[in-house]
């Protein structure tokens, strides 16, 4: 029998066999396919994504000088802008910058601080919470309000960074311990190391408090988590550390790219994996530190904040990050404007708005994403 024979009745059998058609694909050549369209957006669709970001960011500016306790006309608002404050709208409009910028500047840390954890850990679960970075800063900081008499905004930057590394160097060093991968833990392992680290460190903040009653009003009032206090004094403070943490997480989106592919395949690649991990975990770290010092524990801006810039612009870091930062700091500056309307005259602190929208945002995303290997 011919040999072309042969090869068309295999080809034949092989069809009805399985179902499917005589085509030639590569193998794999779907789920590469799936996996490019999962991990990119088209140049449009990004550009119009940003686009829309930076006009919602500068409609929540705009929110955020002209509403609150009492609203202000344009005149107030130009002359508040220019520090006056002869009338009480623009004493209003003059007081509410600082708070403006402060929130700009936590949102858009804490949204670029989550991206960069999930993108280090491979984790679409992690932030500066569940990793136990959070629960580091706070423990340090009640220990610093309980012990050394702590109370400035200067005091807490420095402690609150001393905690989230410290914690962070913890949660490391625990899922590092008994493997022998060479990309250093697995993002499993880094997962649950830093779930256990935030308990005990909840635990020993509940700890040193109950004997201090005297402390606990004020830790009360900055774990609640807020941009009301907001100077311009104290983001003087805090602007260089979230600026020097910003650049360097920047920098790293090559890195997570590569480590999105697997420890193996970055290696591959010429990345450096636990040198890329440090690196963009320094710069996590430092933006988280300095976040929850000024502002307190803000909960699920570093969650949702990635997950909403993924159907927005894709996977590809070089968009993802900037991109949090400017959606970061938009949902920030609108929980604190939600915060002031709600009960007004009287205030929300923003992190009761922040747990209100992001808790079932998340929800409805997880129920929406189909699971996937850590």
């Amino acid at each position: 029998m011919p040999t072309a024979t042969v090869a068309a009745r295999s080809s034949s059998s092989s069809s009805s066999v399985t179902g499917t058609r005589d085509v030639v694909r590569p193998v794999g050549a779907g789920t590469a396919d799936r996996e490019d369209e999962r991990l990119t957006r088209p140049a449009p669709v990004r550009v119009g994504s940003v686009v829309l970001a930076l006009t919602l960011l500068g409609a929540a500016v705009v929110a955020s000088v002209v509403l609150g306790a009492r609203d202000v006309g344009p005149t107030e608002i130009w002359n508040g802008l220019r520090g006056g404050t002869a009338t009480v709208g623009e004493a209003a409009v003059f007081s509410r910058l600082p708070r403006t910028a402060l929130a700009l500047l936590v949102g858009g840390a804490l949204g670029l601080s989550g991206a960069v954890m999930q993108g280090v850990t491979r984790n679409p679960l992690a932030d500066p919470g569940i990793l136990g970075v959070t629960g580091g800063a706070s423990l340090f900081v009640v220990v610093g309000i309980a012990y050394f008499s702590l109370g400035s905004a200067s005091s807490y930057i420095w402690v609150a960074i001393l905690g989230a590394g410290a914690s962070a160097t913890l949660v490391y060093a625990v899922a590092s311990t008994g493997t022998g991968r060479r990309g250093g833990p697995s993002p499993l392992r880094l997962a649950l190391s830093g779930a256990v680290t935030a308990a005990a460190a909840a635990s020993l903040v509940t700890a040193v408090l109950l004997p201090r009653t005297d402390v606990m009003t004020q830790f009360r009032f900055w774990s609640v988590g807020g941009v009301g206090g907001g100077t311009w004094s104290s983001i003087s403070l805090v602007a260089p550390f979230l600026l020097a943490g910003a650049v360097i997480c920047l920098m790293t989106a090559p890195a997570l790219d590569a480590l999105a592919l697997g420890d193996d395949m970055a290696a591959g690649l010429g990345t450096n994996v636990v040198r890329a991990r440090l690196v963009a975990g320094l710069g996590a770290v430092v933006l988280a530190g300095a976040a929850t010092a000024v502002a307190g524990p803000l909960v699920f801006v570093g969650l949702v904040v990635p997950h909403v810039c993924r159907l927005l612009v894709g996977e590809r870091h070089i968009w993802l990050l900037p991109t949090c930062v400017v959606v970061g700091a938009a949902l920030l500056v609108l929980s604190d404007v939600a915060a002031r309307l709600v009960i007004r005259p009287a205030e929300l602190d923003v992190g009761i708005i922040t747990a209100l929208v992001g808790g079932p945002v998340f929800i409805w995303m997880v129920t929406r994403m189909r699971t996937r290997a850590l």
